[in-house]
C-alpha cells in the first residue's frame, strides 16, 4: 500500500468506499501501487496495467490495454468513441464491486498476463487535431499555458482539442478554453474528477 494513495483516498470527495474496495482487490493480485497523474495506478514490472478513476457520475477500474482482454463477461466499455486501448469497468455502488469480485480478479490477472506476454496495442492512425485559433491566442498571452498543455498526455491533449473544436462558434470555443485554463495549468485532463 502506497501512502500517497492513502492520502488520495482521504481527499477524494466521492466514491471512497468503491475505490477502497477496488484497491483491495487489485492489491491482492500483487500489483505495485503508485500515484501517477494524481490518480492511483497499478503496475507490473514498471508497466502501467490498471488505474482507478473517480469521475462525477461514476468511479472506474481502467485497464490500460483493455482492448486486448477477452472480456468474457462483457463488462468493459470504451472511455469514448475515440479511445483505442483503454477499457473501463464503471461503478456507482460498492455492492456492484462486491458482486463482481471474482470476475474483476480474473480480469486483473488476464491484464497481467497481457503485460507478461509483451502484447502491444495496434493503434489505428489518428487524424491530427487542429489547435483552434482561440487556443493559439491564449498560448501567446500565457506561455505557461502552452507549456502546461504540451506537458499533458497525448490523450488529455486530444480530449481538450476535440472538446474545443466541437464548438461551432468562436465565442463558445473561447469560453470553453477560458473555463479549462486552470485545469490545464494543474495538469488535469478534461474528464478527470475535479475537486
Amino acid at each position: 500500500m502506497n501512502p500517497k494513495v492513502d492520502a488520495y483516498l482521504t481527499k477524494v470527495p466521492k466514491w471512497q468506499k468503491e475505490l477502497t474496495a477496488l484497491r483491495g482487490i487489485i492489491l491482492e493480485c500483487g500489483l505495485t501501487e503508485e500515484l501517477k497523474w494524481s490518480t492511483p495506478v497499478y503496475t507490473f514490472n514498471g508497466k502501467n496495467v490498471i488505474a482507478l478513476n473517480a469521475l462525477k457520475e461514476y468511479c472506474a477500474l481502467g485497464f490500460f490495454k483493455g482492448a486486448l482482454l477477452s472480456d468474457s463477461e462483457s463488462i468493459l466499455s470504451r472511455v469514448s468513441e475515440h479511445t483505442q486501448g483503454v477499457r473501463l469497468v464503471r461503478f456507482t455502488d460498492v455492492h456492484e464491486i462486491v458482486r463482481l469480485r471474482a470476475i474483476l480478479t480474473a480480469y486483473i490477472f488476464e491484464a497481467v498476463e497481457v503485460e507478461k506476454s509483451g502484447l502491444q496495442l495496434d493503434f489505428q492512425d489518428r487524424v491530427a487535431l487542429d489547435v483552434p485559433e482561440e487556443l493559439k491566442t491564449q498560448f501567446k498571452k500565457l506561455p505557461k499555458l502552452k507549456k502546461a498543455f504540451t506537458a499533458l498526455t497525448p490523450g488529455r491533449q486530444r480530449a481538450y482539442l476535440m472538446y474545443f473544436n466541437s464548438a461551432k462558434q468562436s465565442k463558445t470555443r473561447t469560453d470553453r478554453i477560458a473555463k479549462n485554463i486552470p485545469r490545464i495549468l494543474k495538469g488535469q485532463g478534461l474528464n478527470d474528477y475535479h475537486k
